[in-house]
């Protein structure tokens, strides 16, 4: 039996909207994925500006995160008053690169995203690393 990249989420008990976060951004349903934000909800990505609304995001993820696939491999999880934070472990694969990352995510009461965080686990010299990959494949 092969294991997917949220099979090991169901051991780590993660909460289910982050555990959807994973499932069909991996299926490559950015609408489902953007769905999952509240309406004011933010993705920061890294090296860019936040990108903040649903519509925002599901058009930020169909340019920028098609082909990629993400395996959460550690989770945690706190309250924080209203809201509960998630942080998730594990790597990011496309095409070209595989590089660890971390998800802080930010819940609110009625389970929606308010805030995305995507962290590069990466040296500097990794990143410039992927840079040079990058510029090399577009030409």
């Amino acid at each position: 039996m092969t294991s997917t990249p949220t099979q090991g989420l169901l051991q780590l008990q993660v909460e289910p909207v982050v555990q959807t976060y994973f499932t069909a951004f991996n299926q490559g349903d950015f609408a489902a994925t953007a769905a999952l934000f509240a309406a004011e909800g933010e993705l920061r990505a890294p090296f860019e500006e936040p990108i903040s609304g649903r519509e925002a995001i599901e058009a930020y993820l169909q340019e920028e995160a098609s082909n990629m696939q993400a395996s959460p491999q550690e989770m945690a999880s706190v309250e924080l008053g209203e809201l509960r934070q998630v942080i998730v472990k594990g790597t990011v694969r496309a095409i070209i690169f595989n590089v660890n990352v971390r998800w802080t995510f930010l819940l609110n009461n009625e389970d929606e995203i308010v805030q995305a965080e995507v962290k590069l686990l990466a040296s500097l010299q990794e990143l410039m690393s992927l840079r040079s990959e990058s510029e090399a494949e577009s030409n």
